[in-house]
């Protein structure tokens, strides 16, 4: 039992490594992670390796992911495709959480942050901090598309799939 599950897993595995669609989405997602290192250091003028773990910055890894998958999958099955619908659909979702509920969340975090400070300094007591940066700018979001969009085309071009 335990062998025929470790068989299916492996299988499991190399199908999603086989997929193009989930090597790019994979890719733009590593991508955008890189960059946020890069863009942290041109804005900072110092290296931070933990960007590349955070959730927020430029560009948007999130939305680079989905929408290298969404462009991945137009180029293979077409651009009206049903698979090509729900992926766009999907993308949107995850762009407007990005730039839009997530961003928020950060914002009410920041602002409960400055309150739970104004309350408790006097007293001296240190109270965990909410995570701030959750969310994307608009910029980030655009950024992250044009990336996913641009390194789909890029790899079904090299690969003359489109």
């Amino acid at each position: 039992m335990l062998i025929k599950i470790y068989v299916i897993f492996i299988d499991m595995l190399r199908g999603l490594a086989a997929n193009e669609h989930v090597r790019i989405a994979v890719l733009a997602l590593l991508a955008a992670q890189i960059l946020k290192i890069f863009f942290y250091y041109l804005w900072h003028r110092k290296i931070n390796f933990r960007v590349f773990v955070q959730p927020s910055g430029m560009p948007s890894s999130h939305t680079a992911m989905v929408v290298a998958l969404t462009s991945s999958v137009g180029f293979i099955n077409g651009w009206s495709s049903s698979i090509f619908a729900v992926a766009l659909i999907f993308s949107i979702v995850v762009m407007y959480d990005a730039a839009g509920v997530r961003r928020s969340a950060g914002k009410q975090a920041k602002v409960l942050n400055l309150m739970m400070e104004d309350l408790f300094t006097k007293k001296k007591i240190n109270e965990m901090r909410l995570k701030e940066l959750l969310g994307h700018t608009p910029l980030e979001v655009v950024c992250g598309a044009l990336l996913g969009a641009f390194l789909a085309f890029a790899y079904h071009l090299t690969y003359n799939i489109v």
